[in-house]
């Protein structure tokens, strides 16, 4: 079963990021000083937990409260980010010196990163290059270890019992429950080795995030809500 009947229209997202690169040239065409913090946020979670429909939210609250365009990305959309060449260029080469840069960071993770090196680098220069220029909202892809270093950025995680997953994804693609167990177990399992033999962490380890939710107890708009008004109070 494709995550991708989990995750908001891919195109929809590029053409949110083709305008944000927009705005972003345009600031820096006119010498535009910021006058307050650009976060970054990422947004972890157990599969089959409402990251999405948060991000979605958390999206929304965040570009109305500071009048600023926001972007959400995830796996999906730097894929067809790279795929579409053109769209990355100019926010990548705002990194500077990047290929230092990122070895020397890549360097602090597991060995194993080597065997993969083709795929993982660009993937995290990618994800560090958007966490930089901030007023992003990062979904998975190891985004609270991979821009842990970043000053202005805040790193959230949900968690959920067995049986919300289950039922969640259940509900959302349509399947049995049987199936769905199956699933989340699969894919958590696939989450859980990926932050363990590449970021040489545990994704589950409290210290990684500044707040953590209970998604049977928290709906996504209340765990948005809640995102928005802590970063909000820290970069004020």
């Amino acid at each position: 079963m494709p995550d991708s009947l989990f995750i908001p229209s891919v195109d929809l997202r590029i053409g949110s990021l083709e305008e944000y690169n927009r705005k972003q040239k345009e600031k820096a065409a006119q010498h535009f000083k910021r006058p307050k913090a650009r976060p970054c946020i990422t947004i972890s979670r157990e599969y089959g937990c409402t990251g999405y429909p948060v991000a979605e939210a958390l999206l929304e609250i965040m570009t109305r409260q500071t009048g600023e365009p926001w972007v959400m990305i995830d796996k999906a959309i730097l894929d067809e980010v790279a795929s579409r060449h053109n769209l990355s260029t100019d926010i990548l080469q705002t990194l500077g010196e990047e290929d230092r840069i990122l070895d020397e960071f890549l360097a602090t993770f597991s060995p194993r990163w080597k065997s993969n090196y083709d795929y993982f680098k660009p993937l995290a220069s990618h994800i560090l290059a958007l966490a930089e220029q901030g007023n992003v909202i990062i979904v998975e892809m190891g985004g609270a270890v991979i821009t842990r270093h970043i000053e202005d950025s805040f790193h959230f995680r949900l968690y959920g019992s067995e049986a919300f997953r289950i039922n969640s994804i259940a509900t959302r693609l349509k399947i049995d429950k049987e199936e769905a167990e199956k699933l989340m177990r699969h894919r958590q399992k696939v989450r859980d080795n990926f932050s363990r033999d590449f970021l040489n962490h545990d994704n589950r380890d409290p210290q990684l995030y500044d707040l953590q939710f209970n998604n049977n107890r928290c709906t996504p708009e209340v765990i948005a809500a809640t995102i928005a008004e802590f970063v909000l109070r820290k970069i004020r």
